[in-house]
């Protein structure tokens, strides 16, 4: 037998194969059928470079990391984190971390650093753009009826958003700047509306995102057309902001970010710069002795990324632009790499 599969095998080469069926689960583990999954920006890194930061593709890969889908098999002992026994049919979001739970980072809670990690879709680690995948049932995490596998899919890049507001650790009424409204900055800006930060100015120049950044409370800079940094200032009478959030492609923008940001703020580093390269005027934050953040992942965000879609405090779904079959996956990262017909969020249906 056999699984169709979407494989990388250099940059901008994506196959539709026929792939060996997954291994039985064994014991913690559960064999998932993908309901749904999300191109994220990492992924397009990947796709279009063959790498991303160090890490190297060295064989044909299968990419991705949001997903989420239904339990078909069960191995021994398969229970969450919450000590749920996971049964055949059962809907789960996954977290595509796969830490050891052993090391010394693990151990001190932080389980998005640990030093022996695995990671769906990240060289030599296979993803989700298959059919099917096995997984620690403990990366899993059940859906309510509510979420369909589509919300749950997008659970992921919403942890990453909620992580990175955490680091900032933003108290009510300081103000923000996002560069970046793709899905990830999009998502930052509502969780850190629901922490009480405003007002939010995002910095992004493409007109159909900037329409989306309104629709969700934030304060619009359009890049293409007007010097954002003196835009901001302006907003700001010179102040600046009390925190900025890189969320782009980590280039001009992390210098950016540091000029936005007020003296004594805080910048988070989200997005991941292609050259693997982090360039800021060493004189810019330390004139202003800014904390600089690095925002790596999640961790512990899933059940409250799981609350905030049920009760309808943040809104995953109104990021999807596009939906395309699996078959139809390199079009999918065609599109989306190319920013064309107004792509925000690319979901993969099954």
């Amino acid at each position: 037998m056999a699984m169709t599969g979407v494989r990388l095998h250099a940059p901008r080469d994506l196959r539709v194969e026929q792939l060996s069926d997954p291994r039985p689960p064994s014991k913690g583990e559960v064999l998932i059928r993908i309901g749904a999954a999300g191109i994220c920006g990492s992924d397009l890194h990947t796709y279009l470079d063959a790498q991303i930061g160090d890490t190297k593709l060295r064989a044909p890969l299968v990419l991705g990391h949001e997903f989420a889908g239904t339990v078909e098999s069960v191995g021994e002992e398969a229970f969450t984190e919450d000590l749920v026994r996971l049964e055949r049919g059962m809907r789960v979001a996954v977290d595509p971390a796969q830490p050891c739970g052993m090391c010394e980072l693990c151990q001190r809670g932080h389980p998005n650093l640990c030093t022996s990690l695995h990671f769906c879709g990240l060289y030599p680690d296979g993803g989700c753009f298959c059919e099917w995948i096995v997984m620690p049932a403990r990366c899993c995490f059940p859906l309510p009826d509510f979420l369909d596998h589509e919300s749950g899919a997008l659970l992921e890049p919403l942890g990453v958003a909620l992580h990175a507001v955490d680091l900032a650790k933003p108290t009510a009424d300081e103000s923000a700047v996002i560069i970046g409204a793709g899905p990830i900055g999009l998502l930052i800006l509502q969780a850190a509306s629901l922490a009480g930060m405003k007002p939010i100015y995002v910095v992004e120049q493409l007109p159909w995102r900037l329409a989306l950044v309104e629709k969700y409370g934030g304060i619009p800079i359009d890049s293409a057309r007007t010097d954002a940094r003196e835009k901001l200032l302006i907003q700001t009478l010179g102040r600046g902001v009390d925190v900025s959030f890189e969320a782009a492609w980590a280039d001009a923008t992390i210098q950016l970010a540091a000029e936005m940001t007020r003296p004594g703020g805080r910048v988070v580093l989200v997005g991941i710069p292609r050259e693997d390269q982090l360039t800021m005027n060493h004189s810019t934050a330390r004139r202003k002795g800014l904390t600089i953040l690095l925002s790596r992942r999640m961790k512990h965000t899933y059940p409250r990324a799981i609350d905030l879609v049920e009760k309808g405090l943040i809104d995953v779904k109104g990021l999807v632009s596009h939906r395309f079959p699996l078959a139809q996956l390199p079009q999918a990262f065609a599109l989306n790499a190319d920013y064309r017909d107004h792509a925000v969020k690319v979901m993969i249906t099954y």
